[in-house]
């Protein structure tokens, strides 16, 4: 896929040492806490004192260093066009149907690769908030978007658009988005995701869009976990399996539809 004459970073290889960098930078952290809370007890590594030290620091290394690679103008890397908020809508609905396609998804990659203990208690932490639900909601809903598409459909995403075809853009970008989480049992659910990300960058050219898309995600996944018992009493989930999954595919379809449509006036009005 490398080709010698493409000269916009980052390509392929550059994204993935992008990428590498900074897990390596979270993980000189975090593995020896890690190490100290095993054997002593404590909770250093969920102290919210280093998160945010840790999380805005390496975030803002990464930006640097990829600006500075780049060499381009920031509202080129990261853009920020006129969008129809409508679009909101139907990313929300898609992002609805898709959820209840990727548990059963889920379901069949946990009986092929069943996941341990530490990885649930891992996950529940995710959604821990320091401060309540309110924490919970800044921290999975708010930040973490911001900070994964700034990296993911900012700076790899700019420069693979450039250097590839919008199909080999996407995929890729999606593609480090879900290894990005290092565990297969997040990768269904990270990679659509990021396909869907990377296709609404290509269809608005706004880096919010992709912020929010992620934030929408993030926030159904949050409210799926806090309140599971009182959504799937709804009527909806109550539904036969198959008639579940039937209704959730034509909300995916008509979603993809209204959000084609809904992103085609601006998209067009930002070219003449």
């Amino acid at each position: 896929m490398e080709d010698t004459q493409q000269k916009y970073y980052p390509r392929i290889l550059q994204g993935i040492h992008l990428v590498i960098l900074y897990i390596f930078i979270q993980t000189v952290v975090d593995f020896p806490l890690a190490l100290l809370d095993y054997y002593n007890d404590t909770e250093y590594l969920y102290n919210p004192i280093k998160k945010i030290v840790l999380g805005v620091g390496s975030v803002v290394f990464i930006l640097l260093y990829g600006i500075r690679k780049t060499k381009r103008p920031v509202l080129e890397i990261f853009p920020v066009k006129s969008f129809n908020p409508l679009v909101l809508l139907p990313i929300a609905t898609f992002l609805w149907g898709a959820h209840n396609f990727l548990e059963e998804v889920n379901i069949w990659v946990e009986k092929l690769i069943p996941a341990p203990l530490w990885f649930w208690e891992l996950f529940n932490r995710i959604f821990e908030g320091d401060f309540g639900f309110t924490g919970a909601f800044l921290k999975v809903a708010v930040i973490a978007p911001i900070v994964e598409e700034l990296i993911f459909r900012g700076l790899i995403f700019n420069g693979f658009r450039r250097n590839y075809n919008g199909f080999v853009a996407v995929f890729m970008s999606a593609l480090l988005f879900a290894l990005f989480h290092l565990n297969p049992w997040q990768f269904p659910a990270t990679f659509v995701l990021g396909l869907l990300l990377g296709w609404l960058m290509l269809r608005t050219n706004n880096i919010f869009v992709a912020i929010l898309g992620h934030s929408i995600n993030n926030a159904w996944v949050l409210l799926t976990v806090t309140y599971w018992q009182d959504l799937h009493e709804h009527p909806i989930y109550l539904l036969e399996k198959q008639n579940f999954l039937v209704l959730s595919g034509l909300v995916i379809l008509l979603s993809l539809v209204l959000i084609y449509f809904t992103s085609i006036p601006w998209r067009r009005k930002n070219r003449k």
